[in-house]
């Protein structure tokens, strides 16, 4: 086996030995990326085409045997609960996040609970092995199954995995680990594609659980982990403000599970804690008397979310208004506030409105259409919605209410929580059971849900 660094283009995919601006294949420019080639000499009994062939030579499904598919709990439940019931023999595993989010913090952290039964592989190349062990005496992580290496070479690390033999690898980060047969920089798309493939071939082999962890950057398409989800089985990203003690681990892409789960999280001073009721931290603390707040229902996998909803709406100073949110997304505050100023004739165009999901939540569901525009008619009116009442539904173009998914299991999170009253759309009750302790009121348009608290 002989390896060789050439450059391909993406376009063609014309094969030169050295870099070139301009493709000769089709004539586009800085389309040649660096690739790691590895070449075979075929045996001298059979010639190269027909190892190729006995290769790849095709079965009928029926005669492919599997065996049966095992999984082991990471000591975490919420990191069980996206990974789909725990770590899979020979599974790559992507955890993608902003720098400082807590990827690290979370690997680490397991590592004392999967310490008891398997042997692991801790490879840092942005830490010495001393700064690993302060961290892991923070968080209480002294199992001695755990291996330390602080190391970049790719070569070096394959051939210590080789002699240890961990059932898990943790590699921290792979924007740091390089080939010496690639001529590009650290972190470059030659390096972290070529460096994925080789951990890749080796986890499979081996059937080692292998996390990667990848910091995801302003041009994550270039030196992100984005370039390597089409190669690992699972793809984690964490997602929070910094700023905010709130994490979530969600689930982009699983080959061994569904992508419909999240994991929440608290960040403390011990690391990671796991939040099994995110409703009850999400509106802890929360206002009753102040308008502009509306509380809704948001489904997170298979489970619902119940989050608060600010609004502040002011005179503008300016000649055009400002429109500003923090986690709902700003082209839908347009929409809504279009449709309140169009079919609730509200007057919005001479004010500022800023919209805010407290505690860091990020909400993408149209589910929150409701609460969204009840948060802005009671700012806009100063008006205070009861603490009691949650909100739940899609806002159409012309003012309608549209049905929402899952509407049962929303109302069970919101009675669990104490809330008296939901307000939804009224043709998707139709069919179902409406939970204890809460009554449902039914609406057809916008207008007549904020005209219940409207003055």
């Amino acid at each position: 086996m002989r390896s060789k660094s050439v450059y391909i283009c993406g376009e063609c995919g014309y094969t030169s030995p050295k870099w070139l601006g301009k493709c000769p294949g089709c004539g586009s420019w800085n389309t040649l990326t660096e690739t790691l080639q590895t070449q075979a000499k075929p045996s001298a009994s059979r010639p190269a085409a027909a190892v190729r062939v006995a290769a790849g030579a095709p079965m009928p499904i029926s005669e492919i045997k599997h065996g049966h598919e095992s999984r082991y709990p990471t000591g975490l439940r919420e990191l069980d609960r996206v990974l789909g019931g725990g770590l899979v023999s020979g599974e790559l595993i992507l955890v993608g996040g902003d720098p400082g989010i807590g990827k690290s913090t979370l690997l680490l952290q397991i590592c004392q609970s999967l310490g008891k039964e398997k042997r692991i592989l801790y490879v840092s190349g942005e830490e010495s092995a001393e700064q690993i062990k302060l961290r892991a005496d923070r968080l209480g992580v002294d199992t001695p199954n755990l291996l330390l290496m602080s190391e970049t070479d790719v070569e070096i690390i394959l051939g210590t995995i080789t002699d240890t033999k961990p059932d898990i690898v943790i590699i921290d980060s792979i924007q740091t680990m390089h080939i010496e047969a690639i001529a590009s920089a650290s972190g470059s798309v030659p390096q972290v594609r070529e460096t994925t493939n080789a951990l890749m071939r080796t986890a499979k082999s081996m059937a080692i659980s292998m996390f990667i962890v990848g910091h995801v950057t302003k041009d994550g398409a270039i030196a992100g982990p984005r370039v390597l989800e089409h190669i690992v089985d699972c793809v984690l990203y964490f997602e929070g403000d910094r700023q905010v003690s709130l994490r979530i681990l969600r689930a982009v892409k699983n080959r061994f599970g569904s992508t419909n789960e999240i994991g929440v999280f608290e960040m403390r001073d011990v690391g990671l804690v796991e939040v099994e009721n995110p409703s009850k931290m999400l509106l802890d603390g929360r206002p009753e008397d102040i308008s502009g707040s509306a509380v809704v229902c948001a489904m997170e996998g298979s489970r619902g979310v119940l989050a608060e909803v600010q609004a502040l709406v002011t005179p503008t100073g300016f000649g055009n208004p400002r429109r500003m949110s923090a986690g709902i997304d700003l082209n839908r505050v347009f929409l809504l506030t279009a449709v309140l100023e169009k079919r609730a004739r509200m007057n919005l165009s001479n004010s500022d409105i800023y919209i805010n999901v407290a505690g860091g939540l990020k909400i993408d569901e149209t589910a929150a259409d409701l609460g969204i525009c009840a948060a802005i008619a009671a700012s806009r009116a100063d008006a205070v919605i009861p603490p009691d009442m949650v909100f739940i539904g899609e806002v159409g173009l012309g003012g309608e209410l549209r049905s929402v998914t899952r509407l049962e299991k929303r109302l069970t999170e919101a009675a669990n929580m104490g809330f008296a009253t939901a307000v939804t759309p009224r043709q998707s009750m139709r069919g179902i059971h409406i939970p204890d302790g809460i009554k449902t009121l039914g609406v057809r348009t916008v207008s007549e849900a904020i005209s219940m608290f409207r003055r």
